[in-house]
C-alpha cells in the first residue's frame, strides 16, 4: 500500500513538472504583453503635451522657440513617461593572481664529552657519549592561485522614466524582446539617473545609472535544453555527497 501511494506520488510531481511544458511543445514562446506594466502605466498617466502656438506677434516671427520641437529644443527625458536611449557597451576584463610561500628549518646537535669524570667509571664507560642528543625539522608551504574573467555586450535599449524621486533622481525601467524562430531573447533595465546625465542625443550609458540591473537572456527550446531537468536540480540539491 506504502509502495503504491509512493508511486503515486512520483506520477503526480512528473505530470505537475511537465504540464507547462506540454502546452508549449510545438509552439513559439510567447512575447509578454506589456499593457499594464509600469512602463504602459507612465506614459498613460501624462499625456505628451501638445505644440503651444506663439501668443504674440514678436514670437510668430522669431526664428527660434521655446519649445521641445523647436530646432534648439531639448528633447531629453525628463519627466515620467518620458522615453530614453541606454547605451550598454561592457567590455570588462579582470584578471587576478596570487602566491606565497614559506619555508623554514632548523635542527639542534649537542654532544656530552665529558661528565665529571664518571665516563670512565663502570658502567657509564660502556656507553659512548658522543653524540648526545641531535634534532631536526623542516617545513615548508606553497600556494598559488589565479582568477580570469572577460565580459563584453553591446546592446542599446529604450527606457521609460517611471517615476521622480524628491531630490529629482530619475527611475527608469526598460525592456525589449525579440523573438526569432522558437527562441526568444529578453533584455530589461532598471536603475536611477540624474537628469544632468542625460546626453542632448537623449542617451545615457549603463555606467551613469545607479543601481543598474540589468539583465540579458532568453527562453525557448534552446534555452530549455541547456538547462538540467527538474529531476537533476532536485537531486543535486537532496543528495548530500
Amino acid at each position: 500500500m506504502r509502495i503504491g501511494k509512493l508511486l503515486g506520488l512520483c506520477i503526480a510531481l512528473v505530470l505537475a513538472g511537465c504540464s507547462g511544458r506540454l502546452e508549449d511543445i510545438g509552439q513559439m514562446p510567447e512575447l509578454t504583453p506589456i499593457d499594464g506594466n509600469r512602463e504602459a502605466m507612465a506614459m498613460a498617466s501624462i499625456p505628451i503635451p501638445a505644440d503651444v502656438a506663439p501668443s504674440s506677434s514678436i514670437e510668430r516671427a522669431s526664428l527660434w522657440e521655446a519649445s521641445r520641437h523647436s530646432l534648439l529644443g531639448d528633447r531629453r527625458a525628463q519627466k515620467a513617461g518620458d522615453i530614453l536611449t541606454v547605451v550598454i557597451k561592457i567590455d570588462d576584463q579582470a584578471k587576478f593572481s596570487a602566491s606565497s610561500s614559506r619555508g623554514q628549518s632548523g635542527s639542534e646537535d649537542m654532544t656530552i664529552s665529558k661528565l665529571l669524570g664518571l665516563e670512565s667509571r663502570e658502567p657509564l664507560s660502556q656507553f659512548d657519549l658522543a653524540p648526545g642528543i641531535a634534532t631536526s625539522s623542516s617545513s615548508a608551504s606553497a600556494g598559488d592561485g589565479s582568477t580570469s574573467r572577460n565580459e563584453k555586450l553591446t546592446l542599446r535599449i529604450a527606457a521609460t522614466i517611471v517615476g521622480m524621486l524628491p531630490n529629482g533622481v530619475l527611475q527608469i525601467q526598460g525592456s525589449q524582446e525579440i523573438r526569432v524562430n522558437y527562441e526568444l531573447r529578453e533584455l530589461t533595465i532598471t536603475g536611477f539617473v540624474r537628469p544632468e546625465d542625460i546626453s542632448r542625443q537623449n542617451e545615457i550609458p549603463y555606467d551613469k545609472i545607479a543601481s543598474a540591473r540589468i539583465s540579458y537572456g532568453g527562453r525557448g527550446r534552446i534555452t530549455e535544453v541547456q538547462q538540467p531537468r527538474v529531476g537533476q536540480q532536485l537531486t543535486d540539491m537532496l543528495m548530500p555527497f
